[in-house]
């Protein structure tokens, strides 16, 4: 039996990312007043996300707990649509781009910071903001994955949803470009035109990586939970 049931989990993470996200409006900095705003910024567009697929999780969470024991039919139509909206989002948003969003701004820092995360930042943005943004994302989802098994879309329909959304924030990224004359990343002023299109098309692939590894990972927790609860059984049944 889990220490913390996970529907309390669930509702601790979301207020949590209710506190980040507050916290991250409430700051004056020049870049939010520039075309695009905060909406430029790919782990402001992951915190969003995150704030509702785990709103998602938890709406689900109510409502299962309402349907419970109830003959009505619409009800339990509409819990699996939830559901459904939930398993999809952990698929195809909340886990690829959670991951790649932590691991990309951690290796990027680590080489050069001032490539993604300039030191004058750090007069705007405290250090526990900054983790919250960029590292503890990723062991909330991992945490949502090994509580509760989400059932995956098909491998070439959760790429295609992965590359579209992946392929949409390189074309916003470029437009936000077109209108100021200024990338959103630092790091994009450093290298030409074709080793952009190359860096953009490697990105794309990366997360599209992440969400095989996503799907890998669901199934390897969830099928070793099964095995373990069969053993069990077996054992328990046996004279």
């Amino acid at each position: 039996m889990a220490l913390i049931p996970s529907q309390i989990l669930r509702v601790a993470i979301l207020l949590s990312y209710f506190s980040i996200l507050c916290n991250y409006k409430a700051i004056d900095m020049p870049a939010h007043q520039t075309y695009g705003g905060s909406w430029k910024f790919l782990t402001f567009i992951d915190l969003v996300i995150q704030a509702v697929f785990f709103g998602v999780c938890v709406l689900t969470d109510l409502s299962s707990l309402l349907t419970k024991g109830s003959a009505s039919m619409e009800q339990e139509r509409q819990l699996r649509k939830l559901i459904g909206l939930r398993d999809w989002m952990m698929a195809v948003l909340a886990f690829p781009v959670g991951v790649f969003v932590v691991t990309m701004f951690w290796a990027l820092y680590l080489y050069d910071r001032d490539l993604v995360y300039p030191r004058l930042l750090d007069n705007f943005i405290p250090q526990w903001l900054n983790h919250g943004m960029h590292t503890t994302v990723l062991p909330f989802i991992i945490i949502e994955m090994r509580t509760t098994h989400h059932r995956y879309p098909s491998r070439s329909c959760g790429l295609l949803a992965v590359c579209t959304f992946a392929v949409g924030y390189v074309v916003w990224m470029c437009w936000v470009h077109s209108m100021t004359g200024v990338w959103v990343y630092p790091l994009l002023e450093h290298i030409g035109p074709m080793a952009r299109i190359f860096f953009f098309i490697c990105l794309t692939a990366l997360i599209n990586v992440y969400y095989v590894l996503g799907e890998i990972l669901n199934n390897y927790i969830w099928d070793s939970s099964k095995r373990i609860t069969t053993t069990t059984t077996t054992t328990t049944k046996t004279p």
